[in-house]
């Protein structure tokens, strides 16, 4: 087919209606490594400058982590830039399954399988693992990758009131009749920053002969006494069936993720996950700087301590300020302003004080649920966190809001 210029004026309008709803999102060039402070170019063609970083999930501030760099310059030079291969062709290294048995012993988990990503692992576990006798209940605030990775499977699906066990314990009720019951969860869900009962999701299943799923993308590395996760956090771990996560985020951030768990299930993910059998095998310079996180995040807790002052302390901050703030634990601190345009234009003049978060909005969250989300590190200094809060209170006055709860915001600027 032609792409004709009705086709073309067709898509040109679509994203016409993006900018004029306020929903156009715009891409920021950084010129610099991933890090506290970051070289940013905006807009596109504009002189780059300083701003700190809010908006990263550089949780443990390993993304530039001068080991970190070390290791992946000697496995570069050592294994190569890539294997042109999959894993159970030519594709597996002896790093590889080195990397996997540390993640086992990390989240306390039988075995561990490397994917590309946890997005690609999502996709893969539940078709490896389920079938049309089976039913997978969800939390309704799921990350998109597992939606899309539930989407591909044949088992039956339903879905529970966020965190809400009464809810989750009448669908349990309800499946009874299914061959397996597969409980599915975010361990720290990624838009709000709140976390999982897992303790009780755990109960139910051991009551009602149910398997658990976690996915604990934002919470690996840093959740927990010992940073293990959201399973270590709600002490249950060795109970979870299914964990998936990352080391995109607080495990150095390059790419690359896991299914860990029971030994069959993994098994199974190894002989039947479509993502894992038809993917390139993660990089070993990826794997050889991930192995150092790996030291690093068991070497100590310091990392993960100073992360959990700077949360405290930048959520006291902001709700002193009189801002309205998503209630949470974890290092995600969303500022609520349930306007996308508002949103927006809060991220643009942050930007001018000297300050990168990004607003997000429909379809990264749910219409009405705009917000500016802020993201701890430990790479923060308490001199960064101060300028931040100075410059949100500065903006914040600019726009008149602080004080403000959503009817306010919502009757002022609409949602």
């Amino acid at each position: 087919m032609v792409y004709s210029d009705k086709v073309r004026g067709h898509y040109r309008q679509e994203l016409d209606g993006l900018r004029e709803a306020g929903l156009f999102k715009q891409e920021r060039y950084i010129r610099s490594p991933q890090a506290a402070e970051i070289e940013v170019e905006f807009p596109a063609g504009a002189e780059g400058r300083m701003v700190i970083n809010f908006c990263a999930n550089n949780y443990l501030g390993l993304s530039s982590h001068h080991e970190v760099i070390e290791a992946a310059r000697t496995g570069l030079v050592a294994r190569g830039y890539g294997l042109s291969s999959v894993r159970f062709i030519c594709g597996t290294q002896d790093i590889h399954r080195e990397l996997e048995q540390k993640l086992t012993a990390f989240l306390g988990t039988e075995d561990t399988l490397l994917f590309p990503s946890c997005m690609d692992a999502n996709a893969g576990v539940f078709e490896a693992v389920l079938n049309e006798q089976d039913v997978m209940i969800a939390d309704r605030l799921v990350h998109a990758s597992i939606v899309d990775g539930m989407r591909l499977c044949k088992a039956q699906q339903d879905t529970y009131k966020h965190a809400n066990l009464e809810h989750l314990e009448e669908k349990l009720q309800l499946h009874q009749d299914k061959r397996h019951r597969l409980i599915i969860t975010d361990g720290v869900f990624s838009m709000d920053g709140d976390l999982a009962p897992l303790d009780g999701i755990c109960d139910l299943a051991d009551k009602y002969d149910a398997m658990v799923f976690v996915d604990d993308s934002h919470a690996s590395g840093f959740i927990g006494k010992t940073g293990r996760g959201t399973h270590e956090h709600c002490g249950v771990v060795g109970r979870i069936d299914i964990i998936t996560t990352t080391l995109g985020k607080a495990l150095g951030g390059a790419s690359g993720g896991c299914v860990s768990g029971r030994a069959e299930l993994v098994e199974m993910c190894r002989q039947r996950a479509r993502p894992y059998l038809f993917s390139n095998t993660v990089a070993p310079v990826i794997v050889a700087g991930a192995l150092q996180v790996m030291d690093l995040v068991t070497r100590n807790t310091e990392r993960r301590d100073k992360l959990e002052a700077n949360t405290a302390f930048w959520r006291a901050g902001l709700k002193e300020a009189g801002f309205d703030l998503k209630e949470g634990e974890s290092p995600i601190v969303p500022v609520m302003l349930y306007n996308a345009r508002l949103a927006q234009e809060f991220s643009r003049d942050l930007y001018d004080e000297g300050i990168y978060a990004i607003g997000f909005f429909f379809p990264v969250v749910a219409k009405g649920a705009a917000r500016i989300r802020t993201q701890l590190s430990a790479a923060h200094d308490r001199r960064h966190l101060e300028a931040g809060l100075e410059a949100f209170r500065k903006v914040g006055q600019k726009h008149g809001i602080l004080g403000m709860g959503k009817k306010e915001i919502t009757e002022r600027f609409g949602l």
